[in-house]
């Protein structure tokens, strides 16, 4: 490519700095500055400074995008705290609740032992058989004690209380051992009365003591005894009514 100067009496201008007077400053401050470790540490304090300010101006921006979530935690944790004031105030009162049904069921539970053990005695006793006596051998084994109160729950090391165990086993209730005396004009009746004992689910241990002949009024009769244990039956053999039906 030609290029042709068309004023050969001007000389081509130099382009000058934009900034001439940051450069000679700068060329001046390195004039005056003799010791470059001096100049090295303004830098590294400068560098510093600045590092410092970008770390202040981040973390400024941090914590205000945090502020939010902070405050949604403040209100989770007040619900929370709530939530399970009110679950253990709940639980108190089925502790109170369990024990007052345990007291109720210490009262009420041999009311009705004599009236299922008449009822079952009566259905398996066959036709031609009488009852003399029939009587306990034994107290029963569940005295009419209300049981203590469980323990009020103690906060553990954590800070969370502990709560009683209120679904512990109780000891299975022994039976009411009795005595069962009676006449039979048929010495099949006896024996039958003796399966329909065994078959019922409230009589258990149904053994017989002693059967013999005797004479009343001039007839052959068979005496026996009978002794047997009486147990509360599974679930599954009770029934239950309502205490009130509406009449029409």
């Amino acid at each position: 490519m030609i290029t042709v100067n068309l004023r050969p009496n001007l000389k081509r201008k130099r382009a000058r700095p934009h900034f001439p007077g940051i450069l000679e400053a700068a060329r001046g401050f390195s004039t005056k500055v003799k010791d470059p470790l001096l100049l090295v540490a303004v830098v590294s304090w400068v560098g510093v400074l600045g590092w410092l300010g970008f770390v202040l101006v981040g973390t400024g921006r941090q914590l205000s995008a945090l502020e939010p979530r902070l405050e949604q935690t403040r209100a989770e944790n007040r619900r929370f705290k709530a939530f399970l004031a009110e679950k253990r105030h709940q639980e108190m009162i089925r502790d109170s609740l369990v024990t007052q049904i345990a007291v109720i069921r210490s009262v009420d539970g041999d009311r009705y032992v004599w009236s299922h053990l008449l009822d079952e005695v009566t259905k398996a006793l066959p036709a031609y058989t009488w009852l003399v006596d029939l009587g306990a051998e034994g107290v029963t084994s569940r005295p009419v004690v209300a049981p203590a109160a469980p323990p009020r729950p103690q906060p553990a090391k954590g800070g969370k209380p502990q709560t009683a165990d209120t679904t512990a086993a109780q000891p299975a209730p022994q039976g009411v051992a009795f005595t069962i005396n009676g006449r039979t004009v048929d010495i099949q009746a006896y024996t039958r009365f003796l399966r329909q004992l065994e078959a019922s689910p409230w009589i258990m241990d149904v053994t017989p003591v002693a059967a013999q002949t005797v004479v009343e009024k001039e007839r052959p009769l068979t005496a026996f005894t009978i002794r047997a244990t009486y147990r509360e039956a599974d679930s599954a053999y009770i029934r239950t009514v309502p205490l009130s039906q509406s009449v029409r």
